[in-house]
């Protein structure tokens, strides 16, 4: 029988991720808490705007309530934000309507997700290509790139296979036996840009065009992977580029980080930082986990990340109406610059 498959969160990413496999033929339901989402994306349907610029309807199978739900799962792909992980997934777990649960968030979530549905049922993936939520039953891809999963201890399974080829309908799938350090990777690059995004108010190409953004970004990349290097991991590409490439740690690293940054958002530019979309939807972000998270890993092993942990409070000031996003954030933040990534 071919496999069925739930996407937790009909967002941006869910969205998108669960047209494109529907439009491939494969069984798939959405579960949304929006109502009026979920409904809009089973009628009309999910008007959908790739990255072409192609514009096409997608009637989708949605509901908003568990109790809804039908049958056993094969895999429910987790992409909702790290707040909702937990009332979102608590009812399928308790009802054992799956049988692998793939972590797809933002952050280090998979943490979270472990702990609610064990070790045995999880998977971690990575989605690099980025989307954009325009309302109720309308979403963007901005971006195309891979999606990379892999088990939690590297090992080769056939769940990992069968998952590899369902998530080949969305967009290139690979796997891999680093996924811990595959996810640091892309913490990097969502705690640096995302993180400057919604605190800037703007794309990941205005945050590099600006020049107290751009240093601050190389700044703050640095103190991100010199967190991940102390814990083990070994950084890879993101979008084709090379981590160690954007760090700098004095005048002759600067001309090649600076062309490594122009190559990066050649392919990342013109995302918009899903933070930014929740700030502006006066909803929740995501920051303790994204950058919040950089902040924490490090305390684990006796080190500091000022630099995320300012930002980290420069977007709940933000959440909370105490300040406004935008290029004076990126001046807050330059006045940290001198010797960070050194404690």
């Amino acid at each position: 029988m071919p496999e069925r498959i739930i996407v937790v969160g009909g967002g941006a990413i869910g969205g998108v991720a669960a047209a494109r496999m529907t439009h491939a033929g494969h069984d798939v339901t959405v579960l949304d808490a929006d109502h009026r989402h979920a409904t809009s994306l089973r009628d009309p349907g999910l008007l959908f705007e790739e990255v072409d610029g192609q514009v096409s309807r997608r009637r989708l199978q949605a509901v908003s309530d568990p109790a809804e739900l039908t049958g056993h799962f094969d895999f429910a792909l987790l992409t909702v934000k790290s707040l909702a992980l937990r009332p979102a997934v608590t009812p399928l777990v308790e009802a054992g309507l799956v049988d692998t649960y793939v972590a797809l968030g933002n952050g280090l979530v998979q943490d979270l997700v472990q702990s609610l549905v064990g070790r045995d049922r999880l998977i971690v993936g990575l989605i690099e290509w980025g989307a954009t939520n325009l309302g109720p039953g309308h979403l963007q891809q901005t971006t195309d790139a891979p999606t990379v999963v892999g088990e939690l201890d590297g090992s080769s399974t056939e769940r990992l296979a069968r998952l590899q080829r369902i998530l080949a309908s969305i967009a290139e799938a690979k796997t891999t036996a680093t996924i811990a350090s595959q996810v640091w990777t892309k913490l990097l690059l969502n705690s640096t840009f995302s993180g400057l995004g919604a605190a800037g108010g703007c794309l990941y190409r205005d945050v590099a065009a600006d020049p107290v953004g751009r240093e601050v970004a190389l700044q703050l990349w640095r103190e991100g992977y010199d967190t991940a290097r102390a814990l083990g991991m070994t950084l890879g590409e993101v979008f084709a580029t090379p981590a160690d490439q954007l760090v700098t740690r004095d005048a002759a690293d600067r001309a090649a980080a600076e062309d490594a940054l122009d190559r990066l958002m050649v392919r990342a530019g013109p995302t918009k930082a899903s933070m930014l979309q929740d700030l502006q939807r006066s909803r929740p972000t995501e920051v303790d986990v994204i950058n919040g998270g950089v902040v924490e890993a490090a305390r684990t092993i006796g080190r500091e990340a000022p630099l995320n942990a300012e930002l980290t409070r420069i977007i709940h000031e933000i959440e909370s109406g105490a300040c406004q996003a935008g290029p004076e954030a990126f001046h807050r933040l330059a006045k940290l610059t001198t010797n960070v990534g050194t404690r």
